[in-house]
């Protein structure tokens, strides 16, 4: 249910605050990929979820495009 809501605020952005996201969440996933890499990251499961909300983003984007 969780992943649905998010979704479905995701579709009501618009391309612009979507790209915004997408920028924000690429960036998120650098600084844990970095912090992962020093030993300094505690929950290794938060890059998946990064990783997996950025092809959610990426998805809507998308639908929005050949719409």
């Amino acid at each position: 249910m969780k992943i649905n809501k998010y979704v479905e605020d995701l579709k009501v952005k618009s391309a612009a605050e979507l790209n915004e996201e997408l920028v924000a969440a690429k960036k998120e996933l650098f600084n844990l990929r970095f912090q992962n890499a020093t030993n300094q990251l505690d929950n290794t499961s938060r890059i998946k979820e990064v990783r997996k909300n950025i092809a959610r983003i990426q998805t809507v984007i998308t639908e929005k495009a050949n719409a």
